[in-house]
């Protein structure tokens, strides 16, 4: 079959007039970036600046919703065939990467084998790839390199692969090994843009700080943790703007002010690291912010009590997006912790009582000042696989979760506090940071463990640190949240997943139930009544073992200043930059 969707007109062999410099845009991210390199890169932040650098075949239409996919790099959507098992994608001519000393000079421009390259990198073990999941087991050829890898300690990159090969300069072919239905959302993936071979074996380990993409946006400083500036590649190809209302009331301003203009229109884009969300609050306010999603510790500063902004703010032209986002967050329980891992009866009554345990109520209420929904199953809102009707088995419950503990033994010192049943110690560590934010978490954690008797302890950190710890296994508890990468309930449900233990799942949860009824979803189609009912039995099965603590799903409120045009929040976009304007010399 083939599908056929156009959302931004392109004429890829003519360079459009380059962004005005003027034009700069100022933006922060709460967290640190891990690095640049699309392969290793898992964190929203550093895939945010990835998005923008590196062109992916397919995209997502900016204004669509639902989230509609619609070909970036690729001249249309991919021809199909057997059942699904062969894709065939052609690319658009004249498309070239912005220049380097590693092209020597000359124009480089992109071609399929620059996407052959791209996906065997996340194949490739020495990556380390936190995407190589979305590679294994799924291409003709592919797992058979990935094995010699493993045995050599080389990938071999010249290796023909029936499943991933350029059949000429401007076509790919893509062969699966059994049918599959979330292909298109790999192909859209914001982390499998283009990659150029030359530039990875000439800056080698140093890769992560040498994004070099054919995206309308280049790499121009980084000063690790404090600092990014992004500039308008002016040998992008000509793109103009040209979506579709979705029937939200938003998208009228937003048409009137982009509709026909070329991208980017931002000059220049300055991030920086700004963890304290006072600090955030306050450079928003003397106007060093041109965005900024309202901190949870300062809501009764943005919004009254209908989530409203507060007229002060709407009298300086500040307009307010606000959306559920299709995200979560969770506490991972590490299934190979000695203390708190495995499937006995005792270990799992003891997850189960922690997840019980702690204040939901309170974490909406005051972390989250009310702008948060209590997420009932790893899928969140908005995304296929979502069920409104769905309630998690482990509701906050302190009475129930003092009782199970009783029940398995978990007795109480004279401190007050509980020792493991067979009388040793038991404390419980969670990694944690050093924001304000997450004091008030440890704080909030604190009070509810002690209300069931449960020592707790927190251990502070780096996040990339911890996430290297957490992939080995090594971190207790810890804190996360997942934002969708694609609109379809396998991007979350793939956080459990046995084989996914050193990638994505950070609780190293190895359920032989649950792994199998995960493998059964992946052959059905999304729309599909057997895969909507396996889903709620894999998440039933996640919350009978105790996996996660699962919390919730954050509400966005997005304060925009008025010189700010074209901003809406996409749902799986982060790089919203790419699609808006500001007014110069605000």
């Amino acid at each position: 079959m083939a599908l056929a969707a156009v959302a931004v007109s392109s004429i890829p062999a003519l360079p459009a007039r380059a962004a005005d410099p003027a034009k700069v845009l100022h933006l922060m991210f709460p967290v640190a970036e891990t690095g640049f390199d699309p392969a290793r890169v898992s964190d929203n932040y550093s895939a945010t600046v990835d998005e923008a650098i590196f062109d992916r075949l397919y995209t997502y239409d900016y204004l669509a919703r639902p989230a509609k996919i619609v070909p970036m790099t690729a001249e249309s959507m991919p021809e199909i065939s057997d059942h699904g098992r062969i894709y065939v994608i052609h690319l658009k001519h004249g498309i070239t990467f912005t220049p380097d000393p590693a092209f020597g000079g000359k124009p480089r421009e992109l071609t399929a084998e620059d996407y052959v390259y791209t996906f065997e990198r996340f194949a490739d073990p020495a990556n380390h790839s936190p995407w190589a999941f979305l590679v294994q087991d799924r291409f003709v050829g592919l797992d058979g390199e990935i094995a010699a890898a493993r045995k050599s300690g080389k990938f071999d990159y010249d290796a023909k692969i029936p499943g991933i090969r350029a059949v000429d300069r401007y076509t790919l072919r893509f062969e699966l090994k059994r049918p599959d239905y979330l292909l298109l959302y790999t192909l859209a993936h914001t982390s499998f843009g283009a990659v150029a071979r030359e530039v990875v074996e000439k800056y080698g380990s140093d890769i992560e700080a040498h994004p070099v993409g054919t995206g309308p946006y280049m790499l121009a400083q980084w000063r690790r943790a404090a600092k990014i500036v992004l500039e308008a590649n002016p040998h992008y190809r000509k793109e103009v703007w040209n979506f579709q209302p979705s029937g939200e009331a938003w998208d009228t301003a937003v048409i009137a002010a982009m509709k026909g203009k070329t991208i980017p229109q931002i000059g220049k884009v300055e991030i920086s690291i700004i963890e304290e969300s006072q600090s955030a609050w306050l450079a928003f306010q003397r106007g060093e912010l041109d965005l900024l999603a309202v901190p949870a510790t300062f809501r009764a500063q943005a919004l009254d009590a209908e989530s409203r902004l507060l007229p002060q703010w709407t009298a300086k032209g500040v307009a307010l997006y606000r959306m559920v986002l299709p995200s979560i967050t969770y506490v991972a329980l590490d299934f190979r912790d000695s203390l708190l891992g495995g499937f006995s009866k005792e270990k799992i009554a003891l997850r189960r009582a922690i997840i019980m345990g702690y204040d939901i109520p309170d974490d909406i209420r005051v972390l989250r000042k009310g702008q948060a929904v209590q997420a009932q199953m790893p899928i969140p809102q908005g995304v296929v696989g979502y069920d409104p009707a769905w309630r998690n088995v482990n509701q906050y419950d302190p009475e129930l979760a003092n009782e199970l503990l009783d029940y398995f033994g978990y007795r109480k010192g004279s401190d007050g506090y509980r020792t493991l049943p067979d009388g040793r110690p038991l404390t419980l560590r969670m990694a944690t940071g050093t924001s304000a934010i997450d004091r008030e978490s440890d704080e909030l954690w604190k009070r509810s463990m002690d209300a069931i008797g449960l020592r707790i302890v927190f251990e502070q950190g780096k996040f990339s640190d911890q996430l290297k710890a957490a992939r080995a296994c090594q971190l207790m508890m810890w804190g996360q949240a997942w934002s969708a990468d694609y609109p379809d309930g396998d991007d979350f449900m793939q956080l459990l997943y046995g084989p996914n233990t050193g990638q994505s799942n950070n609780a190293c949860y190895q359920s032989k139930s649950f792994d199998a009824m995960y493998e059964k979803s992946r052959e059905l189609p999304p729309d599909s009544a057997q895969r909507e009912r396996l889903y709620l039995d894999m998440t039933r099965q996640a919350e009978v073992d105790g996996a996660w603590s699962l919390e919730v799903s954050p509400i966005s409120n997005v304060m925009v200043r008025p010189w700010v045009l074209g901003y809406k929040r996409h749902p799986i976009l982060n790089a919203s930059f790419v699609y808006m304007d500001v007014l110069p010399k605000h």
